[in-house]
């Protein structure tokens, strides 16, 4: 039996995974370096290369959102939990096609640099407040996010060495943020784009690899591997059947309803996701991007319940649960039974690598909201320079990521998975409405903005503290407390329609005090349907 404490691989592997992730830093640096920005423009710093090939686009939107919590998360929950890790899965493709048919397509016509641009162009009044409220919750979604990734490092880290020394967490935490700074701060959206595609190819690589020796092994026969993992997940055929981890009670299927809910509506409203969708010029380049990533996020999907599967075929679930409770080990240990030290290091080399693409994309899209919405446009009203605003996003870039980390050292036990899905839970209540009305509501004004923007971020957080993530459950922050009065992990079923409802109330009591003018509205409507010659 093998537990955390041992970790789960050798010497060799642990040997190896160092010398291909410092090859990969190695490249990537390099590459990042040479495309980053030679002038003082922000469009290059923020948009980068707008000419790119439809497929380049899909594959770097792929690796802005598949993180390590999808490689080792999401393997981890169908191999503990069977159907209902399978459905978890499901959810996330529904997300992108959200995305695709939604608001890709109006918000880029409609927008510049960042959210904060399509808003301003959109509101009449209150408009830089509604910058400061939307920098406001980007900096609270992409800080949450960009800490679970570096948590991830030290949770992947304990793989290998089990309980690490305080030393050993405090220099990988401080290793992973200082070249996600560089990848962000120098490099800008060339920088980061060249890491997220190259971290997308060995992502669809390596999972595609090891989805096709799992199926070689059960003879090509999903029945067979369907069997196989029934038969040693000790739950026989229950493994195959919905609850087995969110149906044993109505709490919980409301649980499992609110989570896909955050997950489907909050890919729609991350930072860096909707900072990806502004970068191509043309919006048929857009649309064509889009169903690559739909496509490209599908395969590391369906790859990832293969390997969930394969993990508790081929491993047994009682031993992936007892090396790691949260699942997260499956893959590597799936990795270790099959090609030995060669593909354990190699898919913990990719696990690394996922960290530090998606974490150098979170970065930027921080720092680009505070140094164009805050300092720009707020501080600054417009008159800021191109090279004043760029050294503004690259210190801002800096401070993030230092922030990052001592948040990641302070929380280094938390669950990752939780701190990401929290992030979406932001996402979704604060951000999506507003997009929503923005888009699609003429009536939309300032104060509606205001309302939705902070009274969804005040929402999702409140309902969180005073959740079983915060306390009353072994897994909470603060075990030994009972202040959880609010009985799911995820706040998205309350806190999503709260978002839509404050921002509704805000513009009704908005239109009391001034009428509307729809002049502003005409404008961004045809702008919006129709675009503008770039």
């Amino acid at each position: 039996m093998v537990t955390v404490s041992q970790g789960i691989v050798d010497r060799f592997s642990l040997q190896l995974t160092f010398v291909l992730f410092l090859s990969v830093v190695v490249v990537t640096l390099f590459m990042a370096l040479l495309t980053a920005p030679q002038r003082d423009e922000i469009s290059e710093f923020y948009l980068g290369n707008r000419t790119m090939s439809p497929l380049r686009n899909g594959l770097a939107m792929c690796g802005d959102y598949v993180s390590a919590a999808t490689l080792l998360g999401s393997t981890g929950l169908v191999a503990l939990t069977g159907y209902d890790g399978l459905l978890y899965l499901g959810g996330t493709v529904v997300a992108w096609m959200m995305v695709l048919l939604l608001i890709a397509e109006p918000l880029r016509r409609a927008g510049k640099f960042t959210l904060g641009d399509t808003l301003a162009l959109r509101l009449t009044r209150l408009q830089r407040p509604a910058r400061l409220a939307l920098a406001l919750c980007t900096l609270v979604i992409t800080t949450l996010y960009l800490v679970a990734q570096l948590v991830g490092s030290i949770a992947l880290l304990t793989q290998f060495t089990g309980e690490p020394s305080p030393a050993t967490r405090t220099l990988c935490v401080i290793v992973i943020g200082t070249v996600v700074i560089v990848y962000a701060a120098i490099g800008g959206m060339p920088g980061a784009t060249v890491i997220q595609i190259i971290k997308a190819v060995m992502l669809l690589a390596g999972v595609t690899v090891t989805a096709v020796i799992v199926l070689h092994r059960y003879d090509w026969n999903p029945g067979t591997l369907l069997s196989a993992a029934a038969d040693h997940s000790g739950t026989g055929a229950r493994f195959l059947e919905p609850g087995l981890r969110y149906g044993a009670s109505t709490t919980s299927k409301l649980d499992f309803f609110s989570l896909e809910l955050a997950i489907v509506l909050g890919l729609a409203a991350l930072p860096h996701v909707l900072m990806r969708l502004l970068a191509p010029r043309k919006v048929d380049v857009l649309r064509s991007s889009l169903v690559w990533a739909v496509g490209l996020v599908g395969l590391v999907c369906l790859a990832a319940g293969i390997l969930g599967l394969g993990a508790t075929a081929v491993v047994g679930r009682e031993t992936i649960a007892e090396t790691d409770h949260k699942g997260d080990a499956a893959v590597l240990l799936l990795a270790n039974a099959l090609g030995g030290g060669i593909l354990t290091a190699l898919l913990s080399c990719l696990a690394f690598v996922t960290l530090l693409a998606v974490a150098a994309g979170l970065t930027l899209a921080a720092a680009s909201s505070l140094a164009h919405d805050v300092y720009g446009e707020v501080i600054r009203r417009g008159r800021a320079s191109e090279t004043e605003e760029l050294t503004v996003a690259r210190l801002s870039a800096v401070v993030i990521g230092v922030l990052a980390m001592l948040l990641a050292l302070v929380s280094w036990g938390a669950n990752t998975a939780t701190l990401a899905f929290l992030a979406f839970a932001i996402a979704a209540s604060a951000i999506l409405p507003t997009i929503v009305y923005t888009l699609f509501w003429r009536r939309f004004t300032g104060e509606g903005a205001l309302l939705s923007l902070c009274g969804g971020l005040v929402c999702s957080v409140l309902l969180v503290l005073f959740s079983p993530v915060v306390s009353s459950t072994p897994g909470s922050f603060y075990p030994d407390s009972d202040f959880a009065w609010f009985p799911l992990q995820n706040p998205g079923i309350v806190s999503i329609p709260a978002g839509f409802l404050l921002g509704w109330l805000g513009t009704v009591l908005g239109e009391r005090r001034q009428p509307r003018d729809d002049t502003a509205y005409k404008e961004f409507e045809v702008r919006m349907l129709v675009g503008t010659k770039e």
